[in-house]
């Protein structure tokens, strides 16, 4: 029978502010928007990013001005973007680390109860798109990224809002040296963060997702 499970969610369009700058990087190499180890997140990547949150933004809504309360609401996408790619790789260095993978069965499995809970597939990716600024086309990625904290957690005997969680990201982040170019921010080693965000970046949601075969 499908169990209930406590799923928290690590919102790629909102972190946690960090109280002080404790370690940071941003002098990221010419045209690129963040270095994460010998990974360039390039402005041209992220524009594109950003141009799949506009469009999706775009075709859900017909009409202009509804139109630009989205864009109003999500002033910050930029920032928020590339902070989200920046936190993928860190998440997923700290997972890699404590040898934890996540399969596409996995990652189906949670859509699928998150689909049941907010009413199908179309819902889910609305859901997404509205509330944390995530195109239809980069769910999945979304919910891999939910799923690589979610047991990186679990086997820390904590949670996402503990300090061994965020120890495990501030180490991966500054195994992976990761630097910003200063016009997105800065970036928190300690806290994994950009340090101008300023909303909490975890959300806890009743997932009911399917029994594995």
């Amino acid at each position: 029978m499908p169990g209930r499970r406590r799923t928290a969610l690590l919102l790629s369009a909102a972190i946690a502010a960090a109280p002080l700058l404790t370690a940071c990087g941003n002098d990221a190499r010419p045209g690129a928007a963040a270095v994460v180890g010998d990974q360039r997140i390039t402005v041209a990547q992220l524009e594109n990013r950003v141009d799949e949150v506009r469009s999706a933004q775009r075709a859900a809504v017909t009409d202009d001005a509804q139109y630009a309360q989205a864009i109003a609401k999500s002033g910050s996408l930029t920032r928020d973007t590339l902070h989200g790619m920046v936190l993928d790789r860190v998440l997923h260095r700290a997972a890699q680390d404590a040898g934890i993978t996540v399969t596409r069965k996995e990652i189906q499995e949670m859509r699928s109860g998150l689909e049941q809970q907010v009413g199908g597939s179309r819902a889910l990716q609305t859901a997404w798109l509205q509330q944390y600024s995530v195109a239809p086309e980069r769910l999945d990625e979304n919910l891999r990224l939910q799923l690589e904290a979610q047991k990186l957690a679990a086997k820390l005997g904590t949670d996402t809002s503990q300090p061994a969680f965020w120890e495990a990201l501030s180490k991966a982040s500054a195994d992976l040296d990761v630097t910003v170019n200063p016009r997105y921010g800065s970036w928190d080693v300690e806290k994994s963060s950009r340090v101008d965000a300023r909303t909490p970046w975890v959300r806890e949601v009743t997932a009911q997702p399917q029994q594995s075969a």
